[in-house]
């Protein structure tokens, strides 16, 4: 039985046979862009964006399919050729056999290590990968130890294969740009650099030098390069079977020779080796990018020693273990170590976008309007610093009709025209950008954030979408202008309004809000035209009524009774008289976009602030009556739960019919997060979701019952196996949002339930096969799919943070309300969580010593630092102190 073993409290794990198991990847990257994927025979690749891979681009099949991986071999005299990763044909025939090879990775954050024994060739390896922080370059370490006992005789050769060009280029022009190749061998390796790049920006002249270079332990430098693939793995041969090692030919090429037009490998031949018995040799390769073939030669002086490899792991081990902020500790230690893991997963998605690792091979990088905003809620938590400056430059890609970027650029606060004009609108995008805001100020204090200005996106698409603005042009660039051709700047509390009044007004004809190309499920994107979300309605709503609280913290903290607002917004203002119809909100809704169709007047108007909540609370309340009179559900067996979509006929989705009962998670999340379901009304959902959602085998709660119908006027995600992605899989992030929602209601045992087998699920490796933490789902056979780049996590740490251990900050002061159960304080009955707040290190420890269950404790006495403190009936700890 495999299983994986934690080592430490930092989430360093072991797991033996790691190959056997088709689909494993481990990240490891740095953040000035080198971005890698590993598998325990080192197949994956290595890149730095879309057009610049120096390992050839694998999606999850590749992983198991593609022999151009990393590798390292040794060609023992007498014997035969011995791969040090096990991916030649012989090694890997024996895999299922009892004369596999002993083999274990041993992983910790950003860093792989597999040791592989061999008792037939009387050899042990060990090879350490990582990406060093401040360098373009992925370093190996390989270290071979004779286990036998006697003398024996190696050749070592470094063999890492070299793609060196655009992922686009491995079906387009995959022969034509090998033409492109200019091959390089210097003293310490071999050296590609394209003439030119081709790739979907057109022909240009290539300035990415990409190389491999390597050298001993006694820095002995490679003594001869087999520099061309070809040449390499001779006719009839392959990487995992390549005629120059199996029969240990010389190569015969030496440094300094060039060679143009081929398929390049860096092939590093080391000199002959006599080992002794215990006697280990040790060799570092280094392979990345440079400008020139200079950068390599000052590389192979630096990082190519024992001692700097070793400080350099030890830096970079550190430095990764610093940007975790948050530990914790419970009666589990493998809950806190996974933990461990899932607090490191926004920090991967910041890097690897959503498309750079082997699952997420559906786009081309970068991250999505929604992950700009969710990521940072884990960031608040680890290393809230930098989160404000974030913030402030993501709202530069609200639209002035509410809509949204959806090309998010490469550089802080960069958003770009789609340049392909496809017209989409995901109707969640309103929502996020405030959560994530309110978190922020409660957890800060800094309500004026609030009064901060930021321009507004602009570009071709107007009228949320629906119409384009042939006015503009892409030389006016992605500001919105006065009718002066002045960029407009407007307050982060307007941007917010913006986007909730103009999506309160987009509304079907049963007067919910407008689904659009899709809500946070994108595969429901079928349903443009009649289809509604009731589901993401209800959190608009929740929206509105926190905007109202912060509204008062502004007038009584700044003694103001007036908001600055742009003129055109008036008009989606103090309209309660025609809520009920659904025309009239879309008439008013296409008034206000038809105003800044192309630019508005620049002119603001003073808003009462007394008005405005009063305005929004009226809004809100609208939307609960609403929702809560015409989306509650009873069925033919007695369950009782919330409506959450309408399809493009205009018709509800949830209830009974012919095919069976149909239920959605998304709608029950959202009613009970917004507080517009009531007490009895949560239980009865919960009662409904364990009935019809709940399949423990496969992690938990479900997205969705099988419909049992390709359903195309909702979307693709009928056309998916029932069970998989967002039809009908755990979908860790919904799930995730589940166990939070309940969790703010006070269901704390049934929000356990949720993350207890979700965790339970995705630790039992047997089943879940992954490494430790979350992914973005459970497919129909238990398996976890698109590992560790998922807004899950982010979700995850917040409900763990803010609602299991209940550190919460109220307006920049801390709060304390624990939902713990009894089973999760240790034997010493103490449970604690590390963290930064305020720009200071916590630890919050508390101490369950008459051993009381949620419910049955409270907070009878507060300690910092050894000394009593005073607090108030809400547990609340002054951010003075």
């Amino acid at each position: 039985m495999q299983r994986i073993n934690f080592q430490n409290y930092t989430g360093k794990f072991t797991l033996k046979d790691p190959e056997k198991n088709s689909y494993l990847y481990f990240p490891i990257a740095n953040e000035i862009g080198v971005m890698s994927s590993l598998t325990p025979t080192l197949n994956g690749d290595c890149k730095m964006n879309q057009n610049t891979f120096l390992l050839a681009p694998v999606s999850s099949e590749d992983l198991h399919n593609n022999k151009s991986s990393r590798n390292f071999w040794i060609y023992v005299e007498g014997k035969t050729a011995w791969s040090v990763t096990g991916v030649s044909s012989q090694q890997q025939s024996k895999v299922f056999s009892k004369e596999k090879e002993e083999t274990e990775i041993e992983c910790s954050i950003m860093c792989h290590k597999v040791i592989r024994t061999s008792k037939e060739m009387g050899l042990k390896s060990e090879i350490i990968n990582f990406v060093p922080n401040g360098y373009k370059v992925e370093l190996m370490k390989v270290t071979i130890t004779n286990i036998s006992e006697e003398d024996i005789n190696i050749t070592p050769t470094a063999a890492i294969p070299l793609y060196c060009r655009s992922a686009d280029n491995i079906r387009d022009h995959r022969h034509v740009t090998s033409l492109l190749h200019r091959i390089e061998t210097i003293n310490s390796g071999v050296i590609v650099k394209p003439t030119l790049t081709f790739d979907e920006r057109g022909h240009k002249i290539n300035e990415i030098v990409y190389g491999v270079i390597a050298v001993d332990e006694d820095k002995s430098m490679p003594i001869s390069f087999s520099p061309i693939v070809e040449e390499f793995i001779g006719e009839g041969g392959s990487f995992e079977n390549p005629e120059s090692i199996m029969l240990n030919k010389e190569f015969n090429v030496k440094s300094g020779e060039k060679f143009e037009g081929y398929e390049s490998i860096g092939a590093l031949r080391f000199k002959n080796e006599k080992m002794k018995p215990n006697e280990s040799k040790s060799y570092i390769i280094a392979f990345g990018y440079g400008e020139s073939v200079d950068d390599f030669e000052k590389l192979t002086s630096t990082l190519l020693k024992e001692t700097d490899f070793e400080e350099l792991l030890k830096d970079t081990k550190l430095y990764w273990e610093n940007k975790i902020n948050l530990k914790y500790s419970t009666g589990d230690s493998t809950f806190n170590n996974w933990m461990h893991w899932v607090n490191f997963q926004p920090i991967l998605r910041r890097i690897y976008g959503c498309s750079f690792l082997p699952h997420h091979d559906y786009g081309k990088g970068g991250r999505g309007w929604r992950d700009l905003w969710q990521d940072c809620l884990a960031l608040l938590a680890m290393d809230p610093k930098e989160v404000r400056e974030m913030l402030l430059n993501n709202f530069a890609g609200v639209r002035f009709d509410g809509s949204n970027a959806t090309i998010i650029g490469a550089n802080l606060g960069e958003f770009i025209a789609d340049r392909n004009n496809i017209t989409r609108v995901w109707m969640d995008h309103g929502a996020w950008p405030f959560l994530t805001t309110n978190l922020y100020i409660n957890q800060s204090g800094d309500i004026n954030f609030l009064l901060e200005k930021q321009s507004y996106f602009k570009d071709l698409q107007t009228v949320r979408g629906t119409d384009k603005d042939n006015l503009w042009s892409i030389e006016q660039g992605n500001k919105l202008l006065t009718k002066e051709n002045n960029i407009y700047l407007g307050t982060i509390l307007e941007h917010i309004l913006v986007q909730h009044l103009t999506a309160f007004y987009d509304v079907g004809e049963n007067n919910n809000m407008r689904l659009r190309g899709a809500d946070w499920n994108d595969a429901l994107d079928m349903a443009k035209e009649k289809g509604e979300s009731v589901a993401f309605t209800a959190l608009y709503s929740g929206n509105l009524v926190n905007i109202c609280e912060l509204l008062k913290k502004i007038k009584n903290e700044n003694k103001i009774k007036h908001v600055e607002m742009a003129e055109e917004i008036e008009v989606l203002l103090f309209k309660n008289n025609i809520y009920d119809y659904p025309q009239e909100k879309i008439n008013i809704l296409n008034t206000y976009c038809k105003s800044c169709n192309h630019d508005i007047k620049g002119r603001t108007s003073e808003i009462d602030i007394d008005l405005l909540v009063k305005d929004l609370e009226e809004k809100a309340n609208w939307i609960k009556n609403h929702i809560n009179s015409k989306e509650w559900i009873t069925n033919s067996e007695g369950y009782s739960w919330y409506n959450g979509y309408y399809d493009n006929s205009g018709k509800k989705v949830e209830g009974d019919f012919e095919s069976g009962t149909r239920m959605m998670l998304t709608g029950q999340v959202f009613t009970i997060m917004s507080n517009i379901a009531t007490e009895k009304q949560v239980k009865e959902i919960v009662k409904a979701a364990d009935s019809y959602l709940y399949d423990k085998e496969v992690g938990g709660y479900r997205l969705n019952t099988n419909f049992k119908e390709l359903k195309t006027d909702l979307g693709r995600m009928f056309g998916f196996a029932y069970g998989s992605k967002e039809n009908g899989a755990v979908f860790s992030h919904m799930t995730i949002m589940y166990a939070n929602a309940l969790y703010q209601r006070g269901f704390v045992k049934e929000g356990f339930k949720v993350i207890d087998a979700l965790y339970k699920h995705c630790i039992n490796f047997e089943v879940s096969k992954i490494y430790p933490g979350i992914p973005e789902y459970i497919s129909s056979k238990g398996r976890g799919m698109y590992h560790y780049l998922t807004g899950s996590a982010s979700w995850l740490i917040l409900t763990v943070l803010t609602e299991m251990f209940g550190v919460k900050g109220s307006y920049g002061d801390m709060k304390l309300d624990p939902k713990l159960l009894l089973s999760q304080f240790d034997e010493d009955n103490k449970a604690s969580i590390s963290l930064v707040f305020s720009d200071r290190k916590f630890k919050v420890e508390y101490i369950n010593e008459l051993h009381k269950d949620f419910g049955e404790y409270k907070i009878q006495e507060i300690f910092i630092n050894n000394e009593t403190y005073e607090f108030d009936n809400l547990n609340t700890i002054d951010k003075n102190i």
